[in-house]
C-alpha cells in the first residue's frame, strides 16, 4: 500500500507538489496505521509552513529534502491496529500531515484519546501530538466535527489571547485593535471580547473588500480599511494583536498611536510578511505571542480540566453563531487540495468559506 502526500518547498511555499511513500507490510507493535478522512485547511496553515523551522512544524511528518508536509487538524481512521487497546475503525482527531495515511506510535493511552510516540515528533507543544478518541462523540460527527476542525484549533488561541490580555488588565488599554480582522483566529477573538469584555472597544483592520464581512459578525464596534488606519482616534490606549504579520502596518500603527500602543502581540503571519521590526517604534515593544506559555501557566493555575472546561463553555456560544458565519466547503483529491492551498497562500479564499478537504479522490 503507497500513501499519497502533499508537501511543499520550504524555502519557496509556491512550489508544491504531491509524491508517494511506500507504507510498511506490518507494523511495528503498539503502531496504528490510520486513514486520514477529512482535514481542514485555513491561513493558520499557512502561520505553520511560514514558522515550520522556528517552531519545528516540519520535524512533525517527514518529507522529501528541502519539502515539508504542512500540518493540519482533522479527522483519521485507525484502518490497522498493533495496540491491544485500539480497535480498527476508530475515528480520532488531531494533527495529521496532509496525506492520505499516517502512522502512529501509539502511547499514553486512556479512554479518551492517546499520544503519538515517535521520536522525529517529540520536542514540540504536547498538543501536537494528541489524539483524541472521538468516534462515539457527536461533537465531532457531520457539520459541528467540520467546525472543531476548522476553528477549534484556532479559537483555543484566541481563547488564550483573550485570556492574556484579561490576565494584565488590557495594559490600561480601553480598546483592542486587531489586523488580518477577518481571520478565524481573529473573529473569534473579537467573539471573546464583545461579548465579555463590555469595557473593551474591538477594531478590526481588514481589506476594503472584507469590510462587509466583518461589519455581519456584529462582534466589531469599528471597521477600517488598511489604508485608512491613521483616520483612528490616537487619543487613548490601545492594545494591538497582529494577526497579519505586515511589519509596515504594524509601523503605521505604533507611529500613530505612539505612546497609547500599551501591548503590541505578534499572533500570526497571514500576511507572509514576518520581518522583525527594523526600527525602534512608540509604545510598547512588539513581542510574540506564544500560546503554550499561557497554556502552561493556566495549567498550574487552574489545575486538571481547567482550560478544557473553560474553553468549552464559550465554544458553545461561539458555535452557535457559526452556521450564520461560515460555509463549509468540501474538496477531494490531489488537484483540489492544491488548488486550495494556492488559493490561501494568495489570499484568494473568502473570510466567510471554510475548506475540508480529502487527499484520497
Amino acid at each position: 500500500m503507497r500513501a499519497i502526500d502533499f508537501v511543499v518547498r520550504r524555502n519557496d511555499l509556491q512550489q508544491c507538489k504531491t509524491v508517494e511513500m511506500e507504507l510498511p507490510d506490518a507494523l511495528p507493535s503498539d503502531a496504528l496505521l490510520v486513514r486520514v478522512a477529512r482535514f481542514a485547511f485555513t491561513a493558520n496553515n499557512i502561520t505553520y509552513a511560514l514558522l515550520g523551522d522556528q517552531l519545528k512544524y516540519w520535524q512533525l511528518f517527514p518529507a522529501p529534502a528541502g519539502f515539508g508536509s504542512i500540518p493540519v487538524w482533522g479527522f483519521g481512521e485507525v484502518i490497522a491496529s498493533a495496540h491491544p487497546a485500539v480497535s480498527e475503525g476508530e475515528r480520532l482527531f488531531g494533527y495529521f500531515p496532509m496525506a492520505t495515511h499516517l502512522i502512529i506510535e501509539a502511547d499514553s493511552v486512556s479512554k479518551r484519546g492517546l499520544r503519538d510516540a515517535a521520536p522525529h515528533r517529540q520536542g514540540v507543544a504536547p498538543v501536537y501530538n494528541a489524539y483524541a478518541r472521538v468516534s462515539n462523540d457527536p461533537a465531532f460527527a457531520g457539520r459541528q466535527g467540520d467546525y472543531q476542525a476548522l476553528l477549534r484549533p484556532l479559537f483555543m488561541l484566541s481563547f488564550l489571547v483573550d485570556d492574556y490580555l484579561a490576565e494584565h488588565g488590557f495594559f490600561g488599554a480601553d480598546a483592542v485593535i486587531l489586523s488580518s480582522a477577518s481571520s478565524k483566529t481573529a473573529f473569534g477573538l473579537a467573539h471573546l471580547l464583545h461579548s465579555q469584555r463590555p469595557d473593551i472597544r474591538v477594531v478590526g483592520l481588514t481589506s476594503a473588500a472584507n469590510a462587509g464581512f466583518l461589519q455581519s459578525l456584529g462582534c466589531y464596534h469599528e471597521v477600517v480599511a488598511y489604508d485608512e488606519v491613521e483616520r483612528l482616534d490616537a487619543s487613548a490606549p490601545v492594545a494591538i494583536v497582529d494577526m497579519a504579520g505586515n511589519a509596515g502596518l504594524r509601523a503605521r500603527l505604533h507611529r500613530h498611536f505612539g505612546d497609547n500602543v500599551r501591548y503590541s502581540g505578534r499572533v500570526g503571519l497571514t500576511h507572509q510578511d514576518g520581518g522583525d521590526d527594523a526600527a525602534d517604534l512608540p509604545g510598547a515593544k512588539p513581542s510574540w505571542f506564544f500560546a503554550p506559555d499561557q497554556i502552561r501557566k493556566r495549567a498550574k493555575d487552574w489545575g486538571p480540566g481547567g482550560i478544557e472546561s473553560r474553553l468549552g463553555a464559550v465554544w458553545q456560544g461561539f458555535a452557535a453563531r457559526l452556521d450564520q458565519w461560515l460555509t463549509v466547503i468540501h474538496r477531494s483529491g490531489p488537484a483540489a487540495v492544491q488548488q486550495v492551498y494556492l488559493d490561501t497562500l494568495g489570499g484568494r479564499v473568502p473570510p466567510d468559506q471554510g475548506y475540508m478537504l480529502t487527499m484520497a479522490e
